[in-house]
């Protein structure tokens, strides 16, 4: 289907890439995204993948906005305070771009929801802040073979990686988020960002090259960040990528685990 003219305006500069072009531009159009939270990372990553065209953009989230929320999460605004965050992210995406499709979900993802929600999706960008959620969205995603790139941020640090544990078509032999944390801490071990604070501009930086990576993902240009991930630290302003093989013994994408598709 060709770009409309509004489209062809508004997506002008993708179209020169010649990474993205015309037939990407589309790719992105008819693609469908979930994001896991809409807070400090859901948040920009949103409002990147809402303006670059995605289609149809699904966000999951049962909290609503809190003052203390406004100083990382940008998509929300103070009109917005006691307004569930699904609806004040859909109001932010439709002011962005009305073109996008918004899904809502709200309600916490959990081992009974999360495959039959992410099933309906071309890939997943996790932006929860529990280690509990972040286990369960990754074994949804292995098992509905969903592509998932997920990021967490500490007070002043951030990592990011991608998971397609289920593609083993190469020689390739990708590992999942429990080839990397295979004991995820218990509930309540790891202070949280509002017992250990955060500086919000960090989850602008994690959340945005989230949405990069979910883009090039989408369009298949770059390299990927399966099986490597990548640790940002905003004090000293350094990046730098650690590779980390499949784990053969995994108890979700061992060696003797059989995938079952969507």
């Amino acid at each position: 289907m060709a770009l409309s003219e509004d489209q062809i305006e508004r997506y002008a500069r993708h179209l020169l890439l010649k990474e993205v072009g015309g037939q990407g531009q589309q790719k992105l159009l008819d693609s469908k995204v979930l994001v896991i939270g809409a807070g400090g990372l859901g948040s920009p990553c949103l409002m990147y993948l809402a303006a670059a065209g995605v289609g149809a953009l699904g966000v999951i989230d049962d909290d609503v906005v809190d003052r203390s929320n406004l100083q990382r999460q940008i998509i929300h605004h103070t009109d917005d305070i006691e307004r569930a965050k699904v609806e004040s992210a859909k109001a932010r995406i439709a002011a962005i771009n009305p073109d996008v499709n918004v899904i809502t979900h709200a309600m916490r993802l959990t081992e009974d929801n999360a495959d039959k929600i992410i099933a309906n999706y071309d890939m997943v960008a996790d932006g929860s802040d529990s280690f509990e959620t972040r286990a369960i969205v990754n074994d949804a995603c292995y098992r509905t073979q969903t592509p998932l790139v997920a990021a967490a941020v500490g007070q002043f640090d951030g990592q990011l990686s991608t998971y397609k544990a289920y593609d083993r078509t190469g020689d390739q032999r990708y590992p999942c988020y429990r080839c990397l944390f295979p004991d995820p801490p218990r509930p309540g071990t790891v202070p949280t960002c509002a017992e250990a604070g955060i500086l919000g501009a960090l989850t602008g930086v994690m959340g945005s090259l989230q949405a990069l990576e979910v883009i090039k993902e989408l369009l298949g240009i770059g390299d990927s960040l399966a099986g490597r991930l990548l640790i940002y630290d905003g004090l000293s302003s350094t990046t730098r990528t650690v590779s980390f093989p499949a784990d053969p013994g995994c108890q979700l994408c061992g060696d003797d685990i059989e995938i079952t598709g969507k």
